[in-house]
Protein backbone atom coordinates (compact mmCIF):
# COMPACT_ATOMS: atom_id res chain seq x y z
CA UNK A 1 0.00 0.00 0.00
CA UNK A 2 1.06 3.59 -0.54
CA UNK A 3 2.55 5.43 2.39
CA UNK A 4 0.41 7.98 4.19
CA UNK A 5 0.81 11.42 2.66
CA UNK A 6 2.92 13.73 4.78
CA UNK A 7 2.34 16.92 2.78
CA UNK A 8 5.15 18.90 4.43
CA UNK A 9 4.42 22.14 2.59
CA UNK A 10 3.12 25.27 4.28
CA UNK A 11 -0.56 26.18 4.35
CA UNK A 12 0.35 29.85 4.47
CA UNK A 13 1.46 30.63 0.91
CA UNK A 14 -0.10 33.42 -1.13
CA UNK A 15 -2.62 31.06 -2.68
CA UNK A 16 -3.69 29.52 0.62
CA UNK A 17 -4.90 32.83 1.98
CA UNK A 18 -7.30 33.26 -0.95
CA UNK A 19 -9.34 30.06 -0.66
CA UNK A 20 -13.06 30.64 -1.16
CA UNK A 21 -14.69 28.14 1.15
CA UNK A 22 -17.96 28.11 -0.80
CA UNK A 23 -15.87 26.93 -3.74
CA UNK A 24 -14.31 24.21 -1.59
CA UNK A 25 -17.77 23.01 -0.55
CA UNK A 26 -19.06 23.03 -4.13
CA UNK A 27 -16.04 21.01 -5.29
CA UNK A 28 -16.71 18.39 -2.65
CA UNK A 29 -20.36 18.22 -3.71
CA UNK A 30 -19.34 17.76 -7.34
CA UNK A 31 -17.13 14.85 -6.34
CA UNK A 32 -20.05 13.35 -4.42
CA UNK A 33 -22.25 13.52 -7.55
CA UNK A 34 -19.97 10.90 -9.09
CA UNK A 35 -18.70 9.18 -5.95
CA UNK A 36 -21.22 9.59 -3.08
CA UNK A 37 -19.05 7.76 -0.54
CA UNK A 38 -16.02 9.93 -1.20
CA UNK A 39 -12.66 8.17 -1.23
CA UNK A 40 -14.30 5.01 0.10
CA UNK A 41 -16.74 4.79 -2.83
CA UNK A 42 -16.40 1.46 -4.65
CA UNK A 43 -16.85 3.07 -8.06
CA UNK A 44 -14.18 5.65 -7.24
CA UNK A 45 -11.77 2.94 -6.20
CA UNK A 46 -12.18 1.22 -9.56
CA UNK A 47 -12.47 4.24 -11.84
CA UNK A 48 -9.86 6.60 -10.38
CA UNK A 49 -7.68 5.04 -7.73
CA UNK A 50 -6.99 1.46 -8.79
CA UNK A 51 -4.81 2.09 -11.87
CA UNK A 52 -2.75 4.75 -10.09
CA UNK A 53 -2.23 2.61 -7.01
CA UNK A 54 -1.39 -0.40 -9.19
CA UNK A 55 1.32 1.66 -10.93
CA UNK A 56 2.77 2.55 -7.53
CA UNK A 57 2.82 -1.08 -6.43
CA UNK A 58 4.49 -2.12 -9.69
CA UNK A 59 7.10 0.59 -9.17
CA UNK A 60 7.81 -0.65 -5.64
CA UNK A 61 8.20 -4.18 -6.98
CA UNK A 62 10.64 -3.24 -9.76
CA UNK A 63 12.20 0.15 -8.98
CA UNK A 64 12.30 0.48 -5.22
CA UNK A 65 15.33 2.38 -3.94
CA UNK A 66 17.31 -0.86 -3.46
CA UNK A 67 16.38 -2.32 -6.84
CA UNK A 68 17.02 1.00 -8.56
CA UNK A 69 20.50 1.23 -7.01
CA UNK A 70 21.38 -2.28 -8.19
CA UNK A 71 20.39 -1.47 -11.76
CA UNK A 72 22.43 1.73 -11.71
CA UNK A 73 25.44 -0.08 -10.26
CA UNK A 74 25.28 -2.57 -13.13
CA UNK A 75 24.98 0.23 -15.67
CA UNK A 76 21.54 -0.91 -16.79
CA UNK A 77 20.30 2.59 -17.48
CA UNK A 78 18.17 1.62 -20.46
CA UNK A 79 16.41 -1.04 -18.41
CA UNK A 80 15.52 1.56 -15.79
CA UNK A 81 14.11 3.83 -18.48
CA UNK A 82 12.17 0.99 -20.09
CA UNK A 83 10.63 -0.08 -16.77
CA UNK A 84 9.66 3.49 -15.88
CA UNK A 85 8.03 4.14 -19.25
CA UNK A 86 6.25 0.77 -19.20
CA UNK A 87 4.76 1.32 -15.75
CA UNK A 88 3.55 4.80 -16.68
CA UNK A 89 2.08 3.61 -19.97
CA UNK A 90 -0.05 1.03 -18.16
CA UNK A 91 -1.40 3.75 -15.88
CA UNK A 92 -1.91 5.98 -18.95
CA UNK A 93 -1.26 9.25 -17.14
CA UNK A 94 0.68 11.03 -19.88
CA UNK A 95 -0.56 12.12 -23.28
CA UNK A 96 0.67 9.85 -26.07
CA UNK A 97 2.89 12.58 -27.57
CA UNK A 98 4.57 13.14 -24.18
CA UNK A 99 5.21 9.42 -23.77
CA UNK A 100 6.61 9.18 -27.31
CA UNK A 101 8.92 12.15 -26.74
CA UNK A 102 10.24 10.51 -23.58
CA UNK A 103 10.76 7.16 -25.30
CA UNK A 104 12.71 8.86 -28.07
CA UNK A 105 14.80 10.78 -25.53
CA UNK A 106 15.99 7.66 -23.68
CA UNK A 107 16.81 5.55 -26.76
CA UNK A 108 20.43 6.67 -26.81
CA UNK A 109 22.83 5.39 -24.11
CA UNK A 110 23.55 8.97 -23.01
CA UNK A 111 19.87 9.82 -22.76
CA UNK A 112 19.06 6.67 -20.80
CA UNK A 113 21.96 7.27 -18.42
CA UNK A 114 20.97 10.88 -17.73
CA UNK A 115 17.32 9.94 -17.22
CA UNK A 116 18.06 7.01 -14.90
CA UNK A 117 20.68 8.66 -12.71
CA UNK A 118 18.78 11.91 -12.25
CA UNK A 119 15.47 10.15 -11.65
CA UNK A 120 17.07 8.12 -8.87
CA UNK A 121 18.53 11.28 -7.35
CA UNK A 122 15.14 12.99 -7.50
CA UNK A 123 13.23 10.11 -5.93
CA UNK A 124 15.72 8.67 -3.45
CA UNK A 125 18.73 10.98 -3.28
CA UNK A 126 20.02 13.27 -0.58
CA UNK A 127 19.65 17.01 -0.30
CA UNK A 128 16.63 19.26 -0.23
CA UNK A 129 13.51 18.51 -2.24
CA UNK A 130 13.99 21.84 -3.97
CA UNK A 131 17.49 21.00 -5.16
CA UNK A 132 16.52 17.52 -6.30
CA UNK A 133 13.49 18.83 -8.18
CA UNK A 134 15.56 21.53 -9.89
CA UNK A 135 18.23 19.00 -10.90
CA UNK A 136 15.51 16.70 -12.26
CA UNK A 137 13.88 19.31 -14.48
CA UNK A 138 17.31 20.43 -15.69
CA UNK A 139 18.05 16.82 -16.69
CA UNK A 140 14.74 16.58 -18.57
CA UNK A 141 15.56 19.78 -20.45
CA UNK A 142 18.94 18.28 -21.44
CA UNK A 143 17.51 15.04 -22.84
CA UNK A 144 17.56 14.64 -26.65
CA UNK A 145 14.44 16.03 -28.30
CA UNK A 146 12.97 15.20 -31.68
CA UNK A 147 9.48 16.47 -32.50
CA UNK A 148 8.04 17.17 -29.05
CA UNK A 149 9.78 18.61 -26.01
CA UNK A 150 10.42 16.30 -23.09
CA UNK A 151 10.22 18.89 -20.33
CA UNK A 152 6.51 19.32 -19.65
CA UNK A 153 4.72 19.47 -16.33
CA UNK A 154 3.19 15.99 -16.70
CA UNK A 155 6.54 14.36 -17.55
CA UNK A 156 8.31 16.27 -14.77
CA UNK A 157 5.83 15.11 -12.12
CA UNK A 158 4.48 11.72 -13.18
CA UNK A 159 7.31 9.53 -11.88
CA UNK A 160 7.44 11.20 -8.48
CA UNK A 161 3.69 10.64 -8.22
CA UNK A 162 3.93 6.97 -9.18
CA UNK A 163 6.99 6.19 -7.07
CA UNK A 164 6.25 8.33 -4.00
CA UNK A 165 2.54 9.20 -3.78
CA UNK A 166 3.13 9.99 -0.13
CA UNK A 167 5.16 13.04 -1.17
CA UNK A 168 4.68 13.98 -4.83
CA UNK A 169 1.78 15.30 -6.88
CA UNK A 170 1.06 14.80 -10.58
CA UNK A 171 0.37 18.06 -12.43
CA UNK A 172 -1.86 18.14 -15.51
CA UNK A 173 -2.01 21.91 -16.01
CA UNK A 174 -5.37 22.39 -17.69
CA UNK A 175 -7.37 20.22 -15.30
CA UNK A 176 -5.50 21.31 -12.17
CA UNK A 177 -5.76 25.00 -12.99
CA UNK A 178 -9.50 24.65 -13.52
CA UNK A 179 -9.78 22.73 -10.23
CA UNK A 180 -7.91 25.47 -8.37
CA UNK A 181 -10.11 28.14 -9.92
CA UNK A 182 -13.30 26.33 -8.91
CA UNK A 183 -11.91 25.68 -5.45
CA UNK A 184 -10.97 29.30 -4.95
CA UNK A 185 -7.22 28.70 -4.65
CA UNK A 186 -4.95 31.22 -6.39
CA UNK A 187 -2.69 28.72 -8.14
CA UNK A 188 0.05 30.38 -10.15
CA UNK A 189 1.16 28.92 -13.45
CA UNK A 190 4.22 28.91 -15.68
CA UNK A 191 4.43 26.65 -18.73
CA UNK A 192 8.03 25.78 -17.86
CA UNK A 193 8.27 23.69 -14.68
CA UNK A 194 9.74 25.57 -11.74
CA UNK A 195 10.21 24.78 -8.07
CA UNK A 196 8.10 27.76 -6.99
CA UNK A 197 5.16 26.52 -9.07
CA UNK A 198 5.52 22.97 -7.81
CA UNK A 199 5.64 24.19 -4.22
CA UNK A 200 2.45 26.17 -4.87
CA UNK A 201 0.78 23.02 -6.24
CA UNK A 202 1.79 21.12 -3.11
CA UNK A 203 0.38 23.87 -0.92
CA UNK A 204 -2.90 23.57 -2.82
CA UNK A 205 -2.84 19.82 -2.13
CA UNK A 206 -2.26 20.48 1.57
CA UNK A 207 -5.19 22.93 1.68
CA UNK A 208 -7.49 20.43 -0.03
CA UNK A 209 -6.42 17.66 2.32
CA UNK A 210 -7.01 19.83 5.37
CA UNK A 211 -10.50 20.77 4.18
CA UNK A 212 -11.51 17.25 3.17
CA UNK A 213 -10.36 15.75 6.46
CA UNK A 214 -13.37 17.39 8.08
CA UNK A 215 -15.83 15.31 6.03
CA UNK A 216 -16.55 11.62 6.62
CA UNK A 217 -15.24 9.44 3.79
CA UNK A 218 -12.83 12.09 2.53
CA UNK A 219 -9.68 11.41 4.55
CA UNK A 220 -7.01 11.25 1.85
CA UNK A 221 -4.69 8.26 2.05
CA UNK A 222 -2.08 9.89 -0.16
CA UNK A 223 -1.63 12.13 -3.18
CA UNK A 224 -3.53 9.66 -5.34
CA UNK A 225 -6.75 10.60 -3.58
CA UNK A 226 -5.95 14.32 -3.69
CA UNK A 227 -4.98 14.25 -7.37
CA UNK A 228 -8.13 12.30 -8.16
CA UNK A 229 -10.25 14.85 -6.31
CA UNK A 230 -8.68 17.68 -8.32
CA UNK A 231 -9.04 15.69 -11.54
CA UNK A 232 -12.77 15.27 -11.01
CA UNK A 233 -13.09 19.05 -10.69
CA UNK A 234 -11.14 19.97 -13.82
CA UNK A 235 -11.20 17.10 -16.32
CA UNK A 236 -13.49 17.29 -19.35
CA UNK A 237 -14.85 13.80 -18.68
CA UNK A 238 -16.39 15.08 -15.44
CA UNK A 239 -18.10 18.16 -16.84
CA UNK A 240 -21.64 18.55 -15.53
Amino acid sequence: MARAASLPFSLFGAGASNVIYLGASLCRRKFELFYPEGFEDETYLVAERSHKERAHLEWDAELSAADFRKLLARGEFRQVADIAVRIESRANLLFSFERMALRDAVKSPAGARLFATELYAFLYGHGSTQRRFNDWIEALSDLPQRKSKVLTWPVATVFGFIARPDRHMFFKPRAMRKAAHLYGYALGYHALPTWAQYQDLMTFAAVVRRDLDRKSGFKARDMIDLQSFMWVQGAAEYET
